[in-house]
């Protein structure tokens, strides 16, 4: 019987910033189909996971695999990937930023082809039709050709996570995907959020949104410091939590 490996495996990790020891041996699974939100005060690390995890900030120690694969490291255990290499494994990880990272100066649709065809060498009409396929399940093929300063905060949003979708990644990593927004088009973002959990989408989902979580997530997770102080399903995570600092976070939003 094949091993049914962790779509990502994260083990001891460890990152300072200025001195300043942000994570402090975080170990974390994510299975295939598992939608995992990550919830935590200002400055516990929870961001810092997200970027570690597809080596956009390289961690100071420990590793990260995803489907197996050690990130940021080659196979050999020392040598560092290539700028290439990390391009190739950021696709199998692709970050939704909480500021959109939108390219200005390119339409909704070229934003959407960008990578596929310069990081994974698709064909660029191959690209396009894939593209037109996810721009319409977010909700905006109607908008393929405007450019992204004529569009609301909503509306980027969707075409980031179209873009993150057309890389056909093993897991989208969303980083406080609402906290830019407008309160009033925050649903409609989570709503394309929820219609890719429906569909069994593995996602890791950092956000202050506590409602969302509880109704998104297979498991929560709660960062304090810079470690993993709980995880449990939301029923147990937000109704009866083992620590006592959980009961007292959770405890402000009820």
């Amino acid at each position: 019987m094949n091993e049914v490996l962790p779509v990502i495996e994260v083990r001891d990790l460890h990152k300072s910033f200025d001195g300043v020891e942000v994570l402090k041996g975080i170990d974390f699974d994510v299975n295939r189909g598992q939608i995992i939100s990550i919830i935590g005060s200002s400055g516990s690390g929870k961001s810092t996971l997200l970027r570690c995890i597809n080596w956009l900030e390289e961690p100071d120690s420990g590793s990260i695999r995803i489907v197996g694969d050690r990130v940021g490291i080659r196979a050999d255990g020392k040598t560092p990937m290539s700028e290439k290499e990390l391009a190739s494994v950021r696709a199998r990880a692709a970050m939704v930023f909480q500021s959109f990272n939108l390219w200005p100066h390119l339409s909704v649709l070229h934003n959407v082809t960008e990578a596929p065809v310069h990081v994974q060498g698709v064909n660029k009409d191959e690209a396009i039709a894939q593209a037109e396929v996810w721009l319409e399940r977010v909700g905006m093929l109607v908008k393929k050709d405007a450019y992204p300063w004529t569009l609301s905060g909503g509306q980027k949003q969707r075409v980031a996570i179209a873009r993150a979708l057309a890389m056909n990644p093993e897991v989208i990593l969303f980083d406080e995907p609402t906290s830019a927004l407008d309160p009033e088009l925050v649903g409609e973002v989570q709503g394309v959020i929820g219609e890719l959990a429906a569909d069994n989408f593995t996602m890791v989902i950092v956000t202050h949104e506590m409602d969302f979580a509880r109704t998104i997530s297979n498991e929560v997770v709660f960062i304090d410091k810079g470690v993993v102080v709980e995880q449990a399903a939301p029923e147990k995570f937000f109704g009866d939590p083992d620590t006592e600092r959980l009961r007292q976070f959770v405890s402000r939003y009820r």
